[in-house]
């Protein structure tokens, strides 16, 4: 199998392989998460609403929790990893959309695992929740909020929930026949469902980590010691991106690779190994 490869560091120049095109949309999955942080961030700082906003003052239908929009972005709501119910191997997010994230929030208090702020627990049902806040706060949808708050400052045009079907870049299948992606336009969008070229997931790495142009990074951004970073997959795309306090970076996006594989290709290039597996 075939697995496109798409690398920016600061230690080289782009580099792709198997015709991975630097400047056609991939899915970016869980880097999604980092606009969404950032954007409740700037939202926090204009005074829209307040890190420390309980979920139920803009989303009524949920029941008191404790849980606030920090324990959201911070992944300690103590919500579980995924919505509950079973969910389809081939498109597991398409039957979750905006009435059926809804119909969830009156049980966000059996829902939870723990109290909140406890434990943290990687969770897209908790972005899904954060999104439905900062939309409902807004008074806009989730696309618009984050290109106001964190796509026009970065000066990022490149990034998306709807780009063009033709500048998609679908992994191979069969017979070289694309793909088909997951669904991730419904309630899961702000938890993983932007796609972006891979030179502006590059240059969102690099205004939000080295250059810090909108200040601190975010706390949706994971940390290791002197690493910033984070990683996405969906069923046959994958991406690692991270900054290390001395202004090295990288992001890597690679198709139909085990996820596990493109963040271990990641951590070797930011401490120097020299090829991409």
């Amino acid at each position: 199998m075939r697995i496109p490869t798409c690398v920016f560091s600061s230690a080289a120049p782009p580099a792709v392989r198997d015709g991975h095109a630097v400047d056609r949309f991939v899915q970016i999955a869980s880097l999604t998460k980092v606009v969404t942080g950032t954007a409740l961030v700037r939202m926090a700082a204009t005074g829209v609403l307040a890190l420390d906003d309980p979920v139920e003052r803009w989303l009524p239908a949920a029941p008191r929790t404790g849980i606030t929009l920090r324990h959201l972005v911070r992944h300690t709501s103590g919500l579980p990893r995924l919505p509950p119910g079973r969910l389809s191997r081939r498109d597991p997010y398409a039957a979750f959309d905006r009435p059926a994230l809804e119909g969830l929030l009156p049980r966000l208090d059996t829902l939870a695992k723990r109290p909140p702020g406890q434990e943290e627990e990687y969770s897209n049902l908790g972005y899904a929740v954060l999104g439905a806040a900062l939309t409902a706060a807004s008074g806009t949808t989730y696309e618009e909020l984050v290109t106001e708050y964190v796509l026009r400052p970065l000066d990022l045009t490149a990034i998306t929930a709807n780009p063009d079907p033709d500048r998609c870049l679908l992994p191979p299948g069969l017979l070289g026949r694309p793909r088909r992606p997951w669904t991730m336009t419904g309630a899961i969008l702000p938890a993983g469902g932007l796609w972006a070229t891979p030179r502006a997931a590059a240059d969102l790495v690099v205004r939000l980590l080295v250059e810090r142009r909108l200040g601190d990074p975010a706390p949706s951004w994971q940390t290791a010691g002197p690493l910033r970073w984070h990683n996405g997959a969906t069923r046959h795309a994958s991406v690692f991106t991270g900054a290390m306090d001395d202004g090295r970076w990288v992001m890597i996006h690679r198709l139909n690779a085990p996820p596990e594989d493109t963040d271990r290709a990641g951590m070797e290039i930011l401490e120097g190994a020299e090829t991409v597996p």
